[in-house]
């Protein structure tokens, strides 16, 4: 935590598998604590949880919670999912409501573009945060846009793959249609998207992002020979968090580190 918060940064996201057993809500919680102490805001990125336990982790120090459905299609889902708690779809569609009834000050959502037909889970994702503005609009929401990438060559095989272009398109309609929701852009995206769509529809960026367990220690200490765990997925952004401050405010960009300051 404190490698990551010299770095400058002012917020930082907090993930987990979907296994209790390895990352309990106690555990979570500590973590919660810890990283409260450096961190204007907390955020987590876990498996669903009950609304008394969104409450403890918020009373621990978390401020929000993100929660990605992977697919708005039922029939679909229950093929990606085929056992274990993850598989009740609708436990894990409520989860941001009982985040929010568990006093988390905001909520996230998404759906993994391309699993199923990308454009109706981007509308159901939009619809999702809809419904939950208007019956709780107190709260902070954000929309987050993970794809699966399109193979080369792959339009015959799979006609639904989400390109830059379609990916654009859906970020936009999220800005017309949601237009008070925060849209996050990960570093899964190019250099050359990211520069281009913060002027157009996204209101946060990551920057300096490493994917690999304790990555970060070794990155900042120079530790180069540091064993991390195996990486999530492959980031295109590769720019730290010194770079992507510089090329926004060259920009004419204000680059904002933290949008909640308690008082």
């Amino acid at each position: 935590m404190k490698v990551i918060a010299d770095s400058g940064m002012e917020e930082i996201l907090i993930l987990t598998g979907e296994s209790r057993s390895m990352s309990s809500v106690e555990y979570i919680g500590e973590a919660c604590k810890l990283a409260a102490k450096y961190f204007r805001n907390v955020g987590l990125e876990i498996y669903p949880v009950n609304t008394d336990e969104y409450r403890y982790l918020h009373e621990c120090g978390a401020d929000y919670v993100t929660v990605f459905q992977e697919t708005y299609n039922s029939d679909k889902y229950e093929t990606l999912h085929l056992m274990g708690h993850k598989r009740v779809y609708p436990y894990r569609f409520e989860a941001q409501e009982r985040a929010i009834r568990g006093g988390m000050r905001g909520v996230g959502f998404s759906a993994l573009l391309g699993l199923s037909d990308f454009r109706k889970d981007a509308l159901a994702s939009a619809l999702h945060v809809y419904y939950l503005q208007r019956k709780y609009p107190h709260a902070e929401y954000s929309l987050s846009c993970p794809r699966l990438r399109p193979i080369i060559n792959n339009d015959k095989i799979n006609p639904l793959d989400v390109h830059e272009r379609e990916l654009c398109q859906v970020l936009c309609a999220y800005r017309i249609f949601l237009p008070y929701v925060g849209i996050t852009v990960s570093s899964r995206e190019s250099e050359h998207f990211r520069n281009g769509i913060v002027k157009v529809a996204a209101t946060k960026i990551s920057a300096g992002v490493s994917t690999g367990i304790g990555d970060h220690e070794s990155k900042y200490e120079g530790k180069e020979d540091a064993e991390a765990g195996d990486e999530q997925f492959e980031i295109s952004d590769g720019r730290s968090f010194g770079q992507m401050y510089a090329d926004m405010s060259d920009e004419g960009l204000q680059p904002v580190l933290n949008d909640y300051v308690y008082v």
